[in-house]
């Protein structure tokens, strides 16, 4: 009998790995994981959550979550594709070309950003538009309709 070992693809491990990076995440309300790579090697990775070194939402409002903004979003958290982003360039990385993997769709904000560090391509898991009760993935609209390809993971892919 032959064991055959699967090999996943690079795409298959970086998905997994912003998937286990979201269980990183302080955040009450929802755990997002990122992971920027280039050419299969990783550049930066990040998560939810406020600046380091001020404060764990759970621990400091535990149940309810950080103080939310006038659209009902975290006031005091940087997002997963914001502290990938971030710490890269903190790094001296250059992110011309990079692709971003992300548990959940950049929001619109996180797009303008991801767009101008020169990421060409974005993977993601589930729907911000879908968490936030929007009609649309604005953030996704507008990477695609900039040249960014920006698409949902399959685990049919790579």
């Amino acid at each position: 009998m032959t064991n055959k070992m699967t090999t996943l693809s690079f795409d298959h491990i970086f998905m997994n790995l912003a998937t286990d990076l979201s269980k990183r995440s302080h955040c009450v309300k929802q755990h997002v994981g990122a992971v920027l790579t280039k050419d299969t090697r990783i550049i930066s990775i990040g998560y939810n959550g406020p600046p380091a070194h001020t404060h764990n939402c759970d621990e400091e409002w535990p149940g309810v979550g950080c103080p939310r903004d006038s659209k009902g979003s975290c006031s005091l958290a940087l997002h997963a594709e914001e502290n990938a982003i971030l710490y890269a360039v903190k790094n001296g990385a250059n992110l011309e070309g990079a692709t971003l993997y992300t548990t959940l769709s950049p929001c619109l904000p996180c797009a303008r950003l991801i767009f101008s560090a020169g990421v060409k391509k974005v993977f993601f898991d589930r729907s911000y538009a879908s968490y936030k009760g929007l009609m649309s993935d604005e953030g996704v609209d507008f990477l695609n309709k900039f040249g960014v390809e920006t698409v949902r993971f399959s685990s049919d892919q790579g």
